[in-house]
């Protein structure tokens, strides 16, 4: 495998950033949407009686975690989905294919440039959301919160892999897809599953544990990876301008 044009992958980056900012529908989702999962379990939270019992308030919490982790798949699964049938539609694929850039770079600029405002958006609400239960959430419940180490931990190591797979699915997506709208919604229903897992961890149904958490992210992890390269074996120029594989004698 030849080594990778940094050069023009952080081309790539800075058109699809510009892009997203042009968009307003995925504008919105990157600042509405966000903040929406902040809110709800935020609201959860400080509705928590201290008086709870111990199996109720670790429920409670679970669930307002399980908020935060939402984002890292909603966020890049919209952003994804629109990465080449967006390209589509705008007429602007076509050209970008033709140029120089080789398909990893390609696939790798477009992969960062959903990566980068989702983690960026997914880890400041996080801290949002840790700091506001620190300063103003009753001192019981803040307590509980901070003492669910491996729930803490899951929360750090599966944001960046969540948003992996959402974006390998997303970006699978959209390049079959030929309607951004069915896009986006194909691509964040089969960006869910992972969340069923971690649902199990936060909601205490499976025990965690810090072994747990690294575990599953290795397995997680070592599923992005072949994502990845079931995604590139779909990035055929030839297929995506035309509809048709390239026919090689």
């Amino acid at each position: 495998m030849r080594s990778l044009d940094t050069t023009r992958i952080r081309a790539v980056i800075r058109k699809e950033l510009r892009d997203y900012r042009r968009n307003r529908f995925i504008f919105l989702t990157m600042t509405i949407m966000p903040f929406l999962f902040l809110a709800l379990p935020m609201i959860d939270v400080f509705l928590i009686k201290p008086s709870a019992s111990s199996a109720m308030l670790d429920k409670r919490l679970g669930a307002a975690l399980l908020y935060m982790l939402l984002i890292p798949v909603l966020v890049p699964a919209t952003l994804a989905a629109y990465s080449v049938v967006g390209e589509k539609e705008q007429g602007t694929l076509e050209p970008l294919l033709t140029t120089p850039i080789r398909r990893q770079d390609f696939i790798l600029g477009k992969a960062a440039a959903v990566m980068i405002p989702a983690l960026a958006i997914a880890y400041t609400v996080f801290g949002l959301f840790l700091a506001t239960v620190w300063l103003f959430a009753n001192p019981i419940v803040a307590s509980a919160i901070f003492h669910q180490g491996p729930v803490l931990l899951t929360q750090v190591l599966f944001t960046p892999l969540l948003a992996g797979w959402a974006i390998w699915v997303g970006m699978a997506v959209s390049a079959r897809a030929n309607d951004v709208r069915v896009a986006q919604q194909l691509s964040t229903f089969a960006s869910f599953p992972p969340i069923g897992l971690v649902a199990l961890i936060s909601l205490n149904v499976i025990n965690p544990s810090f072994m747990l958490a690294v575990v599953l992210a290795g397995g997680l992890l070592a599923v992005d990876v072949l994502a990845l390269r079931l995604v590139s074996s779909l990035f055929d120029p030839e297929r995506l301008v035309t509809g048709m594989k390239a026919v090689r004698s």
